[in-house]
C-alpha cells in the first residue's frame, strides 16, 4: 500500500476546500470487496464505509454510508428518508447517476447532490475511511471535516 502517489477528484475537492484527510492507494493489492480493503488497510471493519446508492419508488435517489461489516437494512433507511420503499441502484445505472463505478462509489463529488446518511456508529471513531473515488483508493478524515463539503446526518441504517 502506498500513499499519495496519485490524486483523485475527491481528493482535489478534499484539498481544494482545505480540508485535511489521510489517503491510501491499494492499486496492486488486487483489492475491490469491502472485506479485501480492510484487510489491505489493517483497520477495523467498523471504521471502513461503503457507500451505497438507492432509488425509491418515487425516483428520488439516497446516499448511505455504512461499515463495510455490516449491511444496509432498507426498511430502516426508507424510514429515516421518509419513502415507503427503497432498493439499491443498478450497477448499470450508477456512473451515468454519480460519476461513479461500482468499487469507487464516493460521497464526495458526485455529479449531483443526494440525501446522504450515514450509520450512526460513524461517531464512535475520531475518523472514518470510505472510497476516494476509484478502486484502489481510500480517504481517512473526520466527520467534522467531512461536513464541510458534504451535507450528511447520522442515522442508524444497519442490520
Amino acid at each position: 500500500m502506498s500513499r499519495n502517489e496519485d490524486k483523485t477528484n475527491v481528493m482535489r475537492l478534499l484539498e481544494r476546500n482545505k480540508i485535511p484527510y489521510k489517503s491510501y492507494n491499494y492499486l496492486d493489492s488486487g483489492a475491490i470487496s469491502g472485506k479485501d480493503v480492510i484487510e489491505v488497510l489493517g483497520e477495523n471493519p467498523d471504521n471502513v464505509f461503503k457507500t451505497l446508492v438507492t432509488v425509491s419508488k418515487s425516483d428520488n435517489h439516497y446516499v448511505f454510508l455504512v461499515p463495510v461489516s455490516k449491511e444496509l437494512d432498507l426498511k430502516l433507511a426508507s424510514e429515516v428518508v421518509s419513502e415507503k420503499k427503497i432498493k439499491m441502484l443498478k450497477s448499470k445505472d450508477l456512473l451515468s447517476l454519480t460519476g461513479y463505478t461500482h468499487g469507487g462509489c464516493s460521497p464526495i463529488g458526485m455529479k449531483h447532490k443526494f440525501p446522504t446518511i450515514i450509520d450512526d456508529s460513524a461517531k464512535n471513531f475520531n475518523t472514518i475511511y470510505f472510497s476516494g473515488g476509484k478502486i484502489g483508493y481510500q480517504v481517512e478524515l473526520k466527520l467534522d471535516d467531512l461536513s464541510k463539503i458534504i451535507d450528511f446526518r447520522l442515522a442508524h441504517i444497519t442490520k
